[in-house]
């Protein structure tokens, strides 16, 4: 077995030669890698493979899964072959079809092994839930982590705090512009147009890509549906901006993390803080230069800030836990981390802030707390927090 870069190629390649079949799910946003990951890993197993991409022009009505398919059936003998279907959400009913061709095959012992891969994970988790319970498995892969763009890259610290986790645009990072103009064009303008308003009724396209600027802008920071109507200047309603940021949240741009509550309902009803899914999202469209963010101590706490939140979406997205952040008056936690039964509370200090730990004091008295965790100055150094799993902070 090939040493695989990512875990998560590690797992794929054990499923599929395993003895027993799954679908093979392999969601997640554009450009975080989905197509080379599963490249890899088909060339290290050695078994036949055909591949179809639902981007193709070629691409015309139902019968087109079936298609590829047969084609893929083909190469099955004595021996298993994989499908690999790219984009699949964007092939007409892609779910009723693949669970009766995958019956199919399973009533006749035809040992092809299937993978799909998408970019819209909310149209993609829809599809799963509704047609193939019980017939897959899902494998989600998020923008990469520090560990992973500095074992690649050899990237620093500040590099990867200021750029994120987009393997693609790893080559661009000592030319701005460009740099920029990939994230802005082949990144969040992709994303919106192709995987967000051509897939999903959106009745008001120029508020969700102004409530995505306002999610770059306002990262980190709380700000009421409300509130950001009134930035928008919109005569919106806020159970549209709420949906939109649902979507955004999907497609793994931007979310509102809820108030820690221990209650559901009270959670879902409180004012949002906005978190950026990657960092390189917020710095590319600031078009602040890295030099000069740096030098700014509002603007670089601001990015450190939001580039430990996003390591902790990261895991939330891939359910190894859930997160929250928490206020209470003037007290206020920057992340509660919640997994099982267990809660961790994070603080982020990057040098700017020196007011103590107020918030936390407060929220552990009022909740039971697993570990309380202050990360960056006088705490956790900001590598070693980004370095290690989340589920590392749980253990006894």
């Amino acid at each position: 077995m090939a040493a695989f870069q990512r875990p998560q190629a590690e797992a794929l390649a054990s499923r599929l030669l395993g003895p027993r079949r799954f679908i093979q799910v392999v969601a997640g946003p554009r450009q975080v890698g989905k197509t080379t990951l599963v490249e890899q890993v088909v060339e290290a197993i050695g078994l036949p493979v055909h591949w179809a991409s639902g981007d193709e022009p070629t691409l015309r009505g139902d019968g087109w899964i079936e298609q590829q398919w047969d084609t893929a059936r083909t190469l099955t003998s004595k021996q298993s072959s994989v499908l690999v279907i790219d984009e699949v959400q964007k092939a007409p009913r892609w779910s009723e079809t693949v669970k009766r061709l995958w019956d199919e095959d399973s009533r006749k012992r035809c040992p092809l092994r299937v993978v799909l891969l998408g970019s819209a994970p909310l149209l993609i988790q829809d599809g799963l839930t509704e047609s193939l319970a019980g017939r897959f498995e899902l494998i989600p892969l998020r923008q990469w982590s520090y560990r992973e763009m500095r074992d690649a890259f050899g990237w620093s610290l500040d590099t990867y705090m200021f750029h994120g986790g987009y393997p693609g645009a790893a080559a661009l990072v000592d030319e701005a512009d460009r740099w920029q103009r990939y994230i802005r064009d082949a990144l969040v303008e992709t994303t919106i147009s192709r995987d967000v308003l051509l897939l999903t009724r959106v009745h008001k396209p120029a508020l969700l890509r102004r409530l995505f600027e306002i999610g770059c802008r306002y990262s980190g920071r709380e700000l009421s549906l409300t509130k950001i109507l009134g930035q928008l200047q919109d005569a919106g309603n806020t159970v549209t901006l709420a949906h939109y940021l649902q979507l955004l949240d999907a497609a793994g741009m931007v979310l509102g993390l809820h108030k820690y509550a221990g209650d559901i309902a009270r959670q879902r009803a409180s004012i949002p803080k906005l978190q950026v899914h990657d960092v390189g999202l917020m710095t590319a469209l600031d078009g602040v230069p890295f030099a000069e963010a740096k030098a700014n101590p509002d603007s670089w706490g601001r990015i450190v800030e939001s580039a430990v939140g996003a390591h902790l979406v990261r895991s939330a997205a891939s359910g190894e836990c859930e997160l929250f952040y928490w206020r209470d008056g003037n007290h206020e936690v920057d992340f509660v981390v919640r997994r099982g039964k267990r809660i961790v509370a994070i603080e982020v200090k990057s040098g700017r802030r020196h007011d103590g730990l107020p918030g936390m004091h407060a929220f552990s008295a009022r909740h039971k707390v697993h570990r309380q965790l202050l990360v960056g100055t006088n705490g956790i150094a900001i590598d070693a927090f980004l370095l290690e799993p989340v589920a590392h902070w749980f253990a006894d």
